[in-house]
């Protein structure tokens, strides 16, 4: 439960975004002190090392001297990338399970919060990073922030029904040089389903995941599962292979219920189809309940989401509600 006026440690897992958007980094850091929080920058801030912010070690060091601090009570990334699966034989397991502390990212991130919530139990947040979301401008980072406040200063015995922001955006404004709000579309999240399902919510990004695939890092999906999948700028063809993954992999018939986020900037290669086209072929005819384009992803503003936690999706009413630990 975050407390008023906490510690934010940040790191950077994999991408340099501190050290390549620098102005954006400062907006997100003076955002979230005016909301009434600390933070504190971890010791590869404006650091790069080409594609990276560090080595492996140095960038598994980083989060580990944050763990470490008592007094850090939230643990959020910059930015996502490629390469935080590498991390994950390095974190101090011991400290983290000794000392929780809410733990939030998205997209590259997707492989930290999947492999601490597979190895200790510890739900984790898909959620807002500093840089990618939090330096974004009004008024679609106060609604980002309002998601992640709600779902990490809850008790967690209260139910929390997921609002739908009225508008959206992916548009591209290069972040060195954005000092004005992005143009934005009307919303719709899609509810292609019957009746109520409610079970455990395990996912994130679609194209991390593939990298914990079959190790310790990547939790079991079981039998009732709510699937979250969402991704960016990655091209259909990819996301079908994905897809037929999961399928191959006989996760598509053992969850209850799929949630897909939107992708940000998809690439349908001229075919016209969308990710839940391609779910739907490769199901082929059998039944799946899907919600369709919920904010949970690369796009703005963000919803929070707890990975571990238990979801309950009324397809009727249109409507998707976290339910009490």
């Amino acid at each position: 439960m975050l407390e008023p006026g906490a510690l934010i440690g940040f790191f950077s897992p994999s991408s340099p975004a501190t050290a390549f958007a620098p102005d954006r980094t400062r907006r997100a850091i003076q955002y979230l002190t005016q909301q009434g929080y600390r933070v504190k920058a971890g010791h590869l801030t404006g650091n790069s090392d080409g594609y990276r912010a560090g080595s492996i070690k140095a960038r598994a060091d980083e989060i580990n001297t944050l763990v470490r601090d008592p007094e850090v009570r939230v643990l959020m990334a910059t930015i996502g990338g490629h390469n935080s699966n590498a991390l994950l034989p390095y974190l101090d397991w011991e400290t983290l399970a000794a000392d929780p502390k809410i733990i939030v990212g998205y997209s590259d991130a997707t492989a930290l919060l999947l492999g601490i919530y597979a190895r200790l139990g510890l739900v984790t947040f898909y959620g807002p990073t500093l840089v990618a979301s939090f330096g974004e401008q009004p008024p679609l980072v106060d609604q980002t922030f309002a998601s992640f406040q709600n779902m990490t200063v809850s008790s967690g015995e209260t139910s929390l029904r997921y609002n739908m922001p009225p508008d959206w955006t992916d548009a591209y404004v290069p972040w060195e040089t954005q000092h004005h709000a992005k143009p934005t579309q009307a919303n719709r999240w899609h509810f292609d389903g019957s009746g109520v399902i409610e079970g455990r919510v395990i996912g994130g990004n679609l194209h991390t995941m593939a990298g914990i695939w079959g190790s310790i890092y990547m939790p079991e999906i079981q039998e009732g599962d709510i699937l979250l999948i969402e991704d960016s700028q990655k091209t259909i063809a990819a996301v079908e292979r994905h897809i037929a993954h999961l399928a191959l992999c006989g996760v598509l018939e053992r969850i209850a219920a799929l949630i897909i986020g939107k992708h940000e900037r998809l690439d349908d290669q001229g075919s016209g189809k969308t990710t839940i086209d391609v779910v739907r072929e490769v199901l082929d005819g059998r039944p799946l309940p899907i919600v369709d384009g919920m904010d949970v992803g690369h796009t703005h503003p963000m919803l929070t989401v707890p990975i571990g936690a238990t979801l309950r999706i009324d397809f009727t009413r249109e409507s998707v509600t976290l339910l009490p630990r």
